[in-house]
């Protein structure tokens, strides 16, 4: 999310409080307008409208006004005036964008009424309600049905709907089906997580393409650096907003192009450090396909089983080497890395000696495809319960050679392990 404060997401009614007369006239609203991008059309495809907020020439933070339309019952009325400074100032409707207007959960307890002064304002405008998308928080109502029927006619009279900070609270899928958004915003602590946690990253990956699978769009915004912009790119998502692009201003051409070009530039900054990122990877696996076959020599002339694996454990990501016989039962004690080693406290499952793999997947890709080093899917290890993926091949005398790593200390959790090295 910007850090432009939005309308608060709740007002509560208070019987008996006189509202405060003109509180709207004593303050100053200014409309920004933040751009709203498309990375596979390269060009911006909407607007996100803001307010900034002054008095005496002050500027005044805007929770602080909506904190007092709260207190006093306007928050529906401060909601329609900023609707409407919001259209009366898109001068690019025009244009072939979409404008995002923010509304608040009051504003939708009467659909019919708010909606009918909504498709007026847009027509005084001359902004036809196709162009409008209607963002909205699908948690923060306190009358869910009241917010469906909202949504419902809203669609019917062809404004666009966006459920906004989809991941936080107590968000949920059933509900987004039902609302069933054009687009759906996901919170930015989603991808600020991301950027310093590789299974949140994996979530996120995992989010955007649950979304999109189920019929909505996705917009990745809050987007500040060049890193959380290649994580966005390489989620897939369909719209990015952020200050790294533009921050909220007025809106002009000239600033358009320059965020079109913006655009442009961290997409091919990304596309080259996707490059490199696969060209390191590449050298990573030769030398991991290396140093397994060198160890499958060592142990076909029959050195030690820890020194025959020495070299591989030094390996980034390596963790442990472990022999099975035909039967999958292990043999002997794991080889394991020195960081593995002093792990700090006691675990009885790293003494694994006899246990029997022969249900897991890596023993059975070791026998079907005996001449390959095999890549099983990832799962929880035994016994550290991190992330595992475990590679296999078959050694003389029907004996599988086991090697685990650990993705997620390699490549910030981005390697990927092709079926077989």
């Amino acid at each position: 999310m910007s850090s432009v404060v939005r309308l608060p997401r709740r007002s509560h009614r208070r019987a008996g409080t006189a509202p405060a007369p003109d509180i709207i006239q004593r303050y100053d609203f200014n409309s920004v307008y933040q751009p709203i991008l498309s990375p596979t059309h390269q060009k911006l495809v909407g607007y996100e409208a803001l307010v900034r907020v002054s008095r005496d020439n002050q500027p005044v933070p805007p929770i602080e006004l909506f904190e007092q339309a709260d207190r006093h019952n306007q928050t529906p009325e401060l909601d329609r005036h900023l609707l409407q400074l919001h259209l009366d100032n898109f001068v690019a409707g025009s244009q072939p964008v979409w404008l995002f207007l923010n509304i608040n959960p009051a504003t939708c307890i009467h659909p019919e009424a708010s909606l009918e002064r909504l498709a007026s304002q847009c027509q005084q405008s001359g902004i036809h309600p196709e162009k409008v998308v209607l963002e909205l928080v699908e948690t923060a109502s306190e009358n869910p049905s009241a917010l469906l029927e909202f949504i419902h006619k809203a669609k019917a009279r062809g404004f666009q709907i966006a459920i906004d900070d989809f991941g936080m609270g107590d968000s949920n899928f059933e509900r987004l089906w039902r609302i069933n958004p054009l687009i759906v915003k996901l919170d930015r602590s989603l991808l600020v997580n991301a950027e310093t946690n590789s299974r949140a990253r994996m979530l996120l990956e995992s989010l955007v393409k649950m979304i999109r699978e189920s019929g909505s769009l996705v917009l990745l915004e809050g987007i500040e650096n060049n890193a959380q912009a290649r994580i966005a790119l390489d989620t897939e998502a369909d719209l990015l907003q952020g200050f790294l692009f533009a921050r909220p201003g007025s809106l002009d051409v000239h600033q358009a192009e320059q965020t079109e070009h913006g655009l442009r530039a961290v997409i091919a900054d990304s596309s080259e450090w996707s490059l490199q990122d696969v060209r390191d990877q590449e050298s990573y696996l030769r030398l991991l396909r290396f140093e397994i076959l060198e160890a499958c020599h060592s142990l076909s002339r029959e050195l030690p089983f820890d020194s025959a694996c020495r070299r591989l454990l030094a390996v980034d990501g390596i963790k442990r080497c472990f022999l099975l016989n035909a039967q999958g039962i292990q043999q002997g004690n794991l080889a394991r890395a020195n960081p593995d080693i002093h792990r700090g406290k006691f675990n009885p499952l790293y003494h694994s000696a006899g246990a029997r793999w022969a249900h897991r997947e890596y023993f059975r890709n070791a026998l079907n495809r005996p001449q390959h080093i095999s890549s099983c899917r990832p799962y929880v290890g035994l016994p550290d319960a991190k992330r595992t993926v475990t590679l296999s091949t078959m050694l003389p005398g029907q004996r599988v050679f086991c090697v685990d790593i650990h993705p997620d200390e390699v490549f910030g959790g981005q390697i990927s392990l092709p079926a077989t090295l």
